[in-house]
């Protein structure tokens, strides 16, 4: 099993950090993983993007050119890595941000309101947690439980309050994905 992705979005979306929790639960499920973030000068509200690798074998490589799997959360991302999406990928697409759709047959698509889902649960900052279930749901890459404790040993020190609000987030992402 090898899976490449690329999660973008703007700056302050959390598209990196999507990338990182998943390498993350990866790693401690004893997979080989790569994380190589890409961002843009101006940070928020900049161009960010990162490309992650789980996988089974050995990683010969972090870069991701052909993604299996497009985490896009805004329409600069589906315009700009959509079109290299592998034949018989996933792109998952914010479509409160991504008004147009991706012209492709070839692969599955899901259009999520995500920003909405955040709003409706309370923090617009949980928006990639959604995406994050989604891509749990859809393709079980790695195991809610692994990413529950991460996120509650991260966010105990760093923000307790926002700990409900993710774990929300990525369960509500998580029947999206298997629907």
């Amino acid at each position: 099993m090898k899976t490449e992705m690329i999660c973008s979005g703007f700056g302050g979306q959390g598209a990196l950090t999507i990338g990182k929790f998943l390498a993350k639960a990866g790693m401690q499920e004893g997979l080989n993983v790569s994380w190589l973030p890409s961002y843009g000068p101006e940070m928020r509200g900049g161009t960010a993007n990162v490309s992650t690798v789980i996988s089974t074998e050995a990683i010969a490589s972090p870069l991701v050119t052909h993604p299996d799997i497009l985490v896009a959360l805004n329409q600069p991302s589906v315009d700009k890595f959509g079109p290299d999406i592998k034949k018989g990928g996933l792109m998952i697409a914010n479509e409160d941000m991504c008004p147009h759709k991706l012209d492709r047959a070839d692969i599955d698509m899901i259009y999520a309101p995500m920003s909405s889902i955040a709003k409706e649960i309370g923090s617009p900052k949980v928006l990639n947690m959604v995406a994050i279930g989604i891509i749990i749901g859809k393709k079980d890459l790695v195991k809610y439980d692994t990413l529950e404790k991460d996120l509650t040993e991260f966010l105990k020190k760093k923000n307790p309050d926002l700990l409900e609000a993710n774990l929300k987030a990525i369960k509500r992402g998580i029947e999206l994905g298997r629907k």
